[in-house]
C-alpha cells in the first residue's frame, strides 16, 4: 500500500484556520502538532511549493524590513475541498507508534538487568515533563468554554495527550516499583 502523504493535508488543514508563513507551519509543529505528528523543517518548504503548483494554496510576498520577503500562504478553494475530502475517508488501520524505549525493552532478556531502572527513572522523567506542559497547554489554549468551542479538535487531541501520558507514567511507575523491589513483573 502506498503511503498517504499526511503533510499536505496538515498544511491545508493549518492554512484553513488563517494564512501562515512557512516558518509559522514550522513553529506550529513544534508546538502544537509535534504532540502527535512529525515533520521536519525540510519537508514543510517543498511541500508548500507542491501545493501551490497544485493549485491548492496560494501565497502573497510581503516585504519586512528593507528587502526581506516573507511568503504568505492561503488555502485556495480546491484546497478546501481535498481538505475535506481527506478528513471524511475512513481511517481504517491503526498504524504502529514509533517509541524507541519500548524498542529497547524488547531487547532486554533479564528482569535483573542493571540498566532497567535507569531506563525507567530516565522515561518517568520524560513523561512527567511532558505530561505538566501538556497541562501548561492546555490551561493556556482553553482558558474559557469559548475556547474550547472554536477549537474543539484541538481541545480533544490535547485531552487525549494528557490522558495518553497519564497513562504511561502510571505504567511506567508501576514497572519501575517493580524493578526495584525485583518481584515478578
Amino acid at each position: 500500500m502506498a503511503k498517504k502523504n499526511i503533510l499536505k493535508y496538515i498544511i491545508l488543514g493549518l492554512l484553513e484556520k488563517q494564512e501562515l508563513t512557512g516558518y509559522d507551519i514550522k513553529k506550529i509543529f513544534e508546538d502544537e502538532i509535534g504532540e502527535f505528528w512529525r515533520s521536519n523543517h525540510s519537508q514543510i518548504y517543498p511541500e508548500l511549493r507542491k501545493l501551490q503548483e497544485q493549485k491548492l494554496i496560494s501565497f502573497r510576498v510581503e516585504i519586512v524590513g528593507n528587502k526581506l520577503e516573507k511568503k504568505y500562504y492561503t488555502l485556495m478553494d480546491d484546497g478546501k475541498a481535498k481538505l475535506n475530502e481527506w478528513i471524511f475517508v475512513p481511517t481504517p488501520e491503526l498504524l504502529a507508534t514509533k517509541d524507541e524505549f519500548i524498542l529497547k525493552l524488547y531487547f532486554i532478556d533479564d528482569k535483573k538487568d542493571g540498566k532497567l531502572e535507569k531506563m525507567f527513572e530516565e522515561q518517568i522523567m520524560l513523561h512527567q515533563e511532558k505530561l505538566e506542559h501538556l497541562k501548561f497547554r492546555m490551561q493556556t489554549i482553553f482558558a474559557s468554554q469559548k475556547e474550547k468551542e472554536l477549537n474543539y479538535g484541538h481541545y480533544l487531541i490535547l485531552n487525549h495527550a494528557i490522558n495518553r501520558e497519564e497513562g504511561y507514567l502510571l505504567w511506567l511507575t508501576d514497572q519501575y516499583i517493580y524493578i526495584e523491589k525485583n518481584e515478578e513483573l
